[in-house]
């Protein structure tokens, strides 16, 4: 048993099944999708620095990791403003449930051919399950720290992960939004040089 933020005892068991159910179901759909177990260059590695690469998307964490966090900052931030009189394990089901979501739209050919012809990614075939399951387990990550945090600690992590990503790759949760959504040619062109 665990005490919610009402001081209220919650189980913690249908919570843990809510965790392993979406992360199931991601892999379990990314898996029928035809999505590939690990990188297809044979190799394994717990961080792959190089964007450009054919490991990117493919490894445990790489530069897009910090924007995986950052989700997790926002869909805590959501919580406190729409799930306040709930448990925070509720918070983090639902922001579960959103990421896993996410996971497989974005590894989905309709958003994976969108990254190709609107933002600088046209190498991106889309993530491994590996690293998609690592993108979810960065957001609970985040999620975590986002609750363990004051506010303004997580606002700052928060900018200090999108100018250091746009910084070092040209590139954040940010840009990455937008481009999808809203694509301007002349940020494609600077994200490209």
């Amino acid at each position: 048993m665990t005490a919610d933020r009402s001081g209220k005892q919650a189980s913690f068991l249908p919570y843990a099944f809510a965790v392993s159910f979406f992360l199931a179901m991601q892999i379990s759909a990314e898996h029928y999708m035809g999505r590939i177990w690990t990188c297809a260059c044979g190799v394994i590695k717990l961080w792959e620095g190089r964007v450009d690469s054919e490991g990117n998307s493919q490894q445990f964490f790489d530069w897009y990791t910090p924007s995986h966090i950052e989700h997790g900052f926002i869909f805590f931030g959501l919580g406190w403003l729409f799930l306040r009189r709930f448990p925070v394990w509720v918070w983090l089901t639902a922001a579960l449930a959103f990421e896993s979501f996410w996971e497989i739209l974005e590894n989905s050919p309709i958003i994976i051919d969108r990254y190709r012809s609107v933002t600088v990614s046209y190498n991106y075939y889309g993530d491994s399950i590996l690293n998609s399951g690592m993108d979810t387990v960065s957001m609970m990550a985040g999620f975590f720290l986002a609750s363990r945090l004051p506010w303004k600690v997580t606002l700052g992590l928060a900018i200090f992960a999108e100018l250091a990503t746009l910084a070092i790759i040209r590139d954040n949760l940010t840009l990455n939004v937008l481009m999808l959504a809203y694509p301007i040619e002349a940020i494609r062109v600077w994200q490209g040089q």
